[in-house]
């Protein structure tokens, strides 16, 4: 009879606990309801873009400048496998994927590019041009030379958020609602690559850092999130167009042909 007495208290006992971890769970639950809890996944990474190039060094040294001046170039941004932000997608698998939106780049950023001695003219990589699978600089260089360009400009972003002391990586989630009244640091660092269509030399590099930062106290939307990632962004772009004019300027320098100068008359 005890074992009976005792086995029927073990019964109660845990349906009684059972009854208050359910109760627990509906509190916690309305607790997220109430709050309007949510979270915001951090975008997908960025592209290291002189990997992208064969990495044999007796290739690489054997590749030789072969763009005619005024130069007409192709222009697209690269980012991981996959990549995705707040409201934007890539085109794209395999080693790296194509944003071919361009919320980030403002038109008028391109048409500097455009303007600049010895271009002909700039155009973005439309994805009709691009294969589903992307493995290597090649395919994209396919895709430029269907558009009848020498050289290829490419770029691309690396954003990161920093919360307090606490470093989210690409694809994590940060819990809104929740958070200490911390201060938020979005840096994005745009790098851009420039290579010829037609042999994939490297004629050089470009890179640009910016910083955007706000109170965690004020997050209660992803949108409002995604703002200071987009600023950040923004920022970055703007101050890397510069900085490719100046590896442009070296570039025409050192690669152009000027005309012989016409004899004097007699």
């Amino acid at each position: 009879m005890s074992f009976i007495y005792q086995a029927l208290s073990r019964q109660f006992r845990s349906s009684q606990s059972a009854r208050v971890m359910t109760t627990a769970l509906t509190v916690v639950a309305m607790l997220f309801g109430l709050n309007g809890c949510s979270s915001y996944t951090t975008p997908g990474a960025g592209v290291q873009l002189t990997q992208l190039a064969d990495a044999d060094i007796n290739e690489l040294m054997a590749k030789q400048p072969a763009a005619k001046f005024p130069a007409r170039i192709a222009f697209t941004r690269v980012q991981a496998s996959g990549y995705s932000a707040y409201g934007t997608g890539s085109y794209g698998n395999g080693a790296f994927s194509v944003v071919t939106s361009r919320e980030m780049e403002n038109e008028a950023e391109f048409m500097k590019l455009g303007q600049m001695e010895g271009v002909a003219g700039v155009a973005p990589l439309n994805r009709i041009l691009l294969p589903a699978q992307l493995f290597s600089i090649k395919d994209l260089r396919l895709a430029a030379a269907r558009l009848q360009t020498d050289m290829l400009l490419v770029y691309t972003f690396d954003t990161s958020f920093h919360v307090g002391s606490q470093h989210f990586a690409p694809l994590n989630a940060i819990a809104l609602g929740f958070l200490e009244n911390k201060e938020i640091t979005v840096t994005t660092t745009a790098s851009a690559a420039l290579f010829d269509v037609r042999t994939e030399f490297l004629y050089g590099v470009a890179e640009s850092t910016a910083q955007q930062s706000g109170m965690s106290s004020v997050w209660s939307e992803e949108s409002e999130v995604d703002d200071l990632r987009k600023k950040a962004e923004q920022a970055a772009f703007k101050s890397l167009v510069p900085e490719m004019a100046k590896t442009w300027q070296r570039l025409v320098k050192q690669y152009q042909v000027k005309p012989p100068l016409a004899a004097a008359p007699q």
